[in-house]
């Protein structure tokens, strides 16, 4: 019998051994073998649950059982889940995780112990909830060169887009709508701030280029400065704002990775993608444009994917799968976000904001000014050409002793 174990009983845990044993027959057929969950590490008690036999608080317990061939961790964080990952994966045990922040800083590190102990580190539940795309990247897509990735990363950031867009919410009055749905955390911060995007652009960025490319090194700005002037603003131009995290790849070897707002045109198929749904552009050399779409959270979407990877590992026990990544010490693996050409939505006050026209002008050269019902004579908004982010900045410099520099979106 294949035993597994799962550490972590929160929404991703407990939905995790609620799809593992409702499907447990069914798993067992696709294994080969008779699957069970022989353990669930938590230090809460839960004296009401169906699998109150199965709580264990003590770590080693797991550890030092030989039967247990597989653990699902699905604790979060980078301190503890850390640790017990890096002993699991000694002991020669696989780990399957949904754990984000942990791959983003740790996966390199942590998949060459998996192979030096012949088990497996797998993660499909890290990047899309239950969207297929880790398994994609890695197979179906692997006879290609991936040119670029990009795509919205996360639900909340999209729900609380969609509310300003579809029904003119403010922010913060989306964001308390998000959280009172249970859509945003308590702390939304990670969110909102796009830092979970950045971890997951981090992860797909690391697995297609085969180095590791850590948050600290991707240029990352969220979507709290974004109002309902701009999102009326880009609706006039013709474009939503969505959060969009990408990475791709130069010419020269490196790559491009941001997360950041954009204005993307109405016309592109990730404009349409609404509420808390996630969807991810693949463009490979052969391939062309592929798109992954579906629910990026969730109890049993995520833990679909958790399960998913363990079946994986039960039925490749003791061979290591072709999933992997170099470190990478090279702080120039990710060109500077303002060296790249980038098209610029600007949104300016100033007393007589009419009267610069000329001198924007002087400094852009060709460029398409915006309009809104209400705008008022202090007020302009104007897209750039496409030019050197950094000569962008240099010429709003300029511009900031004349006018307020209100709002600034790049152009997907």
């Amino acid at each position: 019998m294949c035993k597994v174990a799962v550490i972590g009983y929160g929404v991703v845990g407990s939905g995790t051994v609620e799809l593992f044993m409702k499907n447990r027959e069914s798993i067992s057929k696709k294994v080969g073998k008779e699957c069970d969950i022989k353990y669930i590490l938590d230090l809460r008690d839960f004296p009401d649950s169906p699998f109150a036999d199965k709580m264990i608080k003590d770590f080693n317990i797991i550890l030092n059982d030989a039967e247990v061939e597989v653990v699902a961790e699905v604790v979060g964080g980078t301190t503890f889940a850390y640790d017990y990952t890096k002993k699991l994966l000694e002991h020669g045990k696989s780990v399957v995780t949904s754990n984000k922040a942990l791959v983003a800083e740790k996966g390199a590190e942590l998949l060459k112990i998996a192979r030096e102990h012949n088990c497996n580190y797998l993660f499909e539940a890290s990047v899309g909830g239950g969207i297929p795309i880790i398994r994609p990247l890695n197979k179906c897509l692997a006879g290609n060169e991936i040119l670029q990735i990009s795509g919205i990363l996360n639900g909340t950031t999209n729900f609380i887009l969609t509310k300003m867009i579809k029904e003119q919410m403010s922010f913060d009055d989306a964001l308390k709508m998000a959280q009172k749905l249970g859509y945003a955390e308590a702390d939304p911060t990670a969110d909102v701030e796009g830092e979970d995007a950045c971890r997951k652009i981090c992860i797909l960025g690391s697995l297609a280029y085969g180095k590791h490319i850590y948050p600290e090194m991707v240029h990352c700005s969220g979507i709290t400065k974004i109002t309902l002037d701009d999102v009326e603003y880009a609706a006039n131009a013709g474009y939503v704002i969505k959060l969009i995290g990408s990475v791709k790849k130069l010419d020269d070897g490196r790559v491009n990775a941001i997360v950041c707002p954009r204005l993307v045109p109405k016309s592109n198929l990730l404009a349409s993608v609404d509420d808390v749904y996630n969807a991810i552009s693949v463009t490979g050399d052969g391939v062309g444009d592929v798109m992954f779409y579906g629910q990026g959270a969730g109890k049993l979407p995520t833990a679909s994917a958790v399960v998913g990877d363990i079946i994986d590992c039960l039925k490749h026990h003791h061979r290591v799968l072709a999933l992997t990544w170099e470190d990478c010490d090279d702080k120039n693996f990710v060109a500077p976000y303002k060296d790249m050409d980038v098209s610029m939505y600007v949104r300016i006050k100033a007393e007589n904001a009419e009267a610069l026209k000329s001198s924007i002008s002087e400094m852009f050269g060709k460029l398409m000014y915006i309009e809104r019902s209400g705008r008022t004579e202090n007020e302009l908004a104007f897209i750039t050409p496409n030019m050197k982010e950094a000569d962008i900045d240099a010429n709003l410099t300029i511009l900031s002793h004349s006018a307020e520099i209100a709002s600034k979106i790049r152009i997907y």
